[in-house]
């Protein structure tokens, strides 16, 4: 047997070559993507020998790619040098848009498939993993009546877990329409954000809670922005009667309102600005990353605040709206800002390059980060 053992390997081989000539070609061959080169330059592949055509939707681009496709089947095409940040991107197969298969980075949102490319450069940026201290992620999960269980991210600050008598504020994280519980780990990097600034010592220790903001299943996921008003009243009773309660008692929390901050982006920033400037004793730190709202919408989502300005300026240490330039929602925005004038409601506005991209939301993160529970 063993001296025939040669002739047996020869057999099977030419018997596998003969019988799966298919398999042998759908094998896909061995590629890397993305991958990030030293000039900042990135090369994208995506396998389909099927495919008629294959484009690269980026927003590192204002407009799809075309991408060319190799004798493997192999499709790509080079892009940048780009400016060191996070981006996402998807793939458009044939007009269907998939995220990319060779990639575990992926974008969490309920509404499209993205992955996540990132340019380091040549020098970190402050949402990039530093040898630095670092604090906890924890996934997490509260009870509502209304809502039944409901997930939550919770990042605690380095050495929380060896001080057990330290007691610290609390910052309130929503994240946009069609984004989860989880967008603002793994795409706005506030962990890494907060451990590397807390590490210069730019900004105070502090406890992230990160929430899902949408008030399912009350309210439908198709039923669009998350500052609609249906999911604002469902959200609001979710967010005061159980999710600070539930921080509150599983947290060391400094439990007041000079303690408490809340920000959030587009949806999330519409929540946001309703629930701290209509609630007083809610927060002190109001944040809005081009917050969504409509100008029809202003009078009524700040009731409370706009009926006495005097009291708000009062109550309110920080009242902060960013935005960028090539925002969708920068014109209403400029309309909102104008009326808190008129009304003469103190306030901070920072006005970035670029638009509604999580991009924008690390560096206005990284911006309040530096402001918050401060005298």
């Amino acid at each position: 047997m063993i001296a025939n053992l040669p002739r047996t390997i020869t057999f099977i081989c030419l018997t596998l070559s003969v019988s799966c000539p298919l398999y042998a070609q759908s094998v896909p061959p061995v590629f890397t993507s993305p991958e990030v080169r030293s000039d900042n330059t990135v090369i994208f592949r995506f396998f389909s020998k099927s495919a008629r055509e294959v484009k690269l939707s980026t927003q590192i681009e204002k407009s799809p790619m075309a991408m060319t496709k190799d004798s493997l089947g192999v499709w790509s095409v080079v892009l940048g040098p780009a400016k060191p940040d996070i981006y996402p991107y998807h793939f458009i197969v044939d007009g269907t848009s998939v995220a990319d298969p060779r990639n575990s980075a992926t974008f969490p949102n309920e509404g499209f498939q993205s992955s996540l490319v990132e340019i380091t450069g040549s020098s970190p940026l402050l949402h990039t993993l530093q040898d630095v201290p670092h604090g906890t992620v924890a996934y997490r999960y509260y009870r509502s009546p209304e809502l039944g269980t409901r997930p939550v991210v919770v990042y605690t600050p380095p050495g929380y877990e060896q001080d057990t008598k330290a007691k610290f504020p609390v910052l309130y994280l929503l994240h946009g329409t069609t984004d989860t519980e989880e967008t603002w780990t793994k795409v706005g990097r506030a962990n890494i954000i907060l451990d590397n600034l807390i590490a210069q010592g730019k900004a105070k220790p502090m406890i992230i809670v990160m929430p899902y903001g949408r008030a399912f299943p009350i309210v439908s996921k198709s039923s669009g922005s998350l500052r609609n008003w249906e999911n604002l009243q469902e959200f609001k009773k979710d967010f005061l009667n159980d999710l600070i309660p539930f921080v509150e008692q599983n947290y060391r929390v400094k439990a007041d309102k000079d303690n408490r901050a809340i920000a959030g982006f587009s949806g999330g920033g519409g929540e946001t600005l309703y629930l701290g400037l209509n609630h007083p004793d809610l927060a002190s730190w109001i944040c809005g990353f081009a917050p969504g709202m409509l100008k029809e919408e202003f009078e009524r989502n700040n009731a409370v605040a706009f009926a006495d300005p005097a009291q708000t300026n009062k109550r309110l240490k920080l009242f902060w709206i960013g935005v960028g330039k090539d925002d969708f929602l920068f014109g209403v925005i400029q309309d909102y800002i104008e009326l808190l004038k008129q009304k003469e409601i103190k306030h901070e506005t920072f006005i970035s390059d670029g638009g509604h991209t999580w991009m924008n939301c690390k560096l206005y993160l990284t911006t309040i980060a530096q402001k918050l529970f401060k005298p």
